[in-house]
């Protein structure tokens, strides 16, 4: 291990790339270059003494705030560990739990979905959670289970019922093919039909692995230094593109029926 990185971090950022194609009713495909943090969530505070450009719960270049993801007076391991167990996983069996999200920075972030590992003491996935965000402030967790025909990662196919964009369809199902994080980063969630299992849509979000250490915060402020607005002005921007395309727009009070176990801001803010 080089003698500059701590050995008790287990965090680490991800240089990445998001890819979207879009294969109905119009063919759309864009890529963009981001970076995510992959943190282990009882190294958080700890990270933000260590790191003086990185803050937990407080005002800093990168921070990390709880409330930014799943809601829980006792903060955000504990609101994993709940959800967890919701979801049949007993809270004995996990070690650890990571987290693979963007920071906010200058003060701002949007997350459209963040993904959370849990392991046993052996480093063997036991299952994640998929945190699926849209631009209305409401969130949508999934309880993603190992996948039977391959123990290193963990797989769903579930109904969305989740409203994320006014050019999907909202009674597709989503696809999480979710390899845990090491050396590389491998995340894919696609939408299927649920009558013929036709693919919609693609997503990936993939990259490579690199160490916090002490410059690792002041490089990514250099390469990165616009982040947030970049995703949220390509969300935005990709949308104007499918509206030139003519792609079918669906208001979000089209479909409340389809719209099932969201979590609205006043729970998410309180």
């Amino acid at each position: 291990m080089p003698a500059h990185l701590n050995p008790e971090d287990v965090s680490c950022v991800y240089h990445a790339s998001v890819m979207h194609h879009r294969l109905e009713p119009v063919g759309h495909r864009f890529t963009y270059s981001v970076f995510a943090l992959c943190l282990d969530l009882d190294e958080i505070p700890a990270l933000a003494k260590r790191h003086r450009l990185f803050s937990h719960n407080q005002r800093n270049l990168f921070a990390f705030y709880d409330r930014d993801h799943l809601p829980h007076p006792k903060g955000i391991k504990t609101a994993a560990l709940a959800f967890f167990e919701k979801n049949g996983l007993a809270p004995d069996a996990i070690r650890k739990i990571r987290l693979i999200t963007f920071p906010r920075i200058f003060g701002y972030v949007f997350n459209p979905v963040s993904f959370y590992f849990a392991s046993d003491e052996n480093g063997r996935p036991l299952g994640a959670i998929a945190e699926v965000s849209n631009t209305f402030g409401e969130m949508k967790p999934y309880f993603v289970p190992p996948d039977p025909t391959n123990p290193d990662r963990c797989r769903l196919t579930t109904p969305k019922h989740f409203y994320v964009s006014p050019f999907s369809k909202l009674d597709v199902a989503f696809d999480f093919r979710l390899t845990p994080p090491g050396k590389t980063l491998k995340l894919h969630v696609d939408d299927h039909t649920q009558d013929d299992d036709r693919t919609t849509f693609v997503a990936a979000l993939t990259g490579t692995r690199e160490p916090i250490t002490s410059s690792t915060f002041r490089k990514l402020a250099i390469r990165y230094p616009l982040m947030t607005l970049k995703v949220i002005s390509g969300i935005h921007w990709q949308a104007f593109r499918l509206w030139r395309k003519k792609a079918p727009y669906i208001a979000k009070s089209a479909n409340p029926e389809l719209q099932r176990d969201q979590l609205l801001p006043d729970e998410l803010r309180p």
